[in-house]
């Protein structure tokens, strides 16, 4: 697999001071080389249709709600916050994607609603994305996807002290 050059750099520099597991290191490098990769490919897919990932995330959301959704519930459900909510929903607004509504019980608040257009739009782009998804992995047998996924978590709790320390 080809590293970023990013990574490709750091691994040089970390072989010339001495020291450092560059096995380990070109694991990492190699585990985020790959996540960029699909980043990207996810970008080109979704931009097909004018979307960037956060817009995606807030149409599928709304495509399972019918009767919309509070601009702070989408933000809790997409993890993101109000603000960037609010940013995400102008541009679903603008493109004809969703639109604001005063809520039917309680008319100071707002509920989100996907368009006609929104609805198709949600559809064509989850069933793509999913299926785009499914597929990353599709040339692995099944055991070796599951024995990627223990080693990816038994990986993630290399994590955990640097987390703990964050957090203190």
């Amino acid at each position: 697999m080809q590293l970023e050059r990013k990574y490709m750099a750091l691994l040089e520099d970390a072989r010339q001071r001495g020291g450092a597991d560059l096995g380990g290191m070109q694991l990492c490098f190699q585990i985020l080389s790959l996540a960029a990769g699909i980043d990207r490919d996810c970008a080109a897919l979704l931009s097909a249709q004018g979307l960037t990932e956060g817009r995606f995330v807030l149409l599928f959301l709304l495509d399972v709600a019918p009767d919309g959704l509070a601009p702070h519930v989408l933000a809790e459900r997409a993890g993101v916050t109000r603000a960037t909510v609010t940013t995400l929903l102008d541009g679903l607004q603008r493109a004809g994607l969703a639109e604001r509504r005063a809520d039917a019980k309680d008319r100071r608040a707002l509920t989100v609603h996907l368009t006609s257009k929104g609805r198709a739009v949600a559809r064509e782009m989850v069933a793509a994305h999913a299926q785009w998804i499914g597929g990353l992995f599709g040339h692995l047998s099944a055991q070796e996807r599951s024995q990627l996924s223990d080693l990816l978590n038994k990986a993630a709790q290399g994590r955990a002290p640097a987390e703990q320390e964050r957090a203190s």
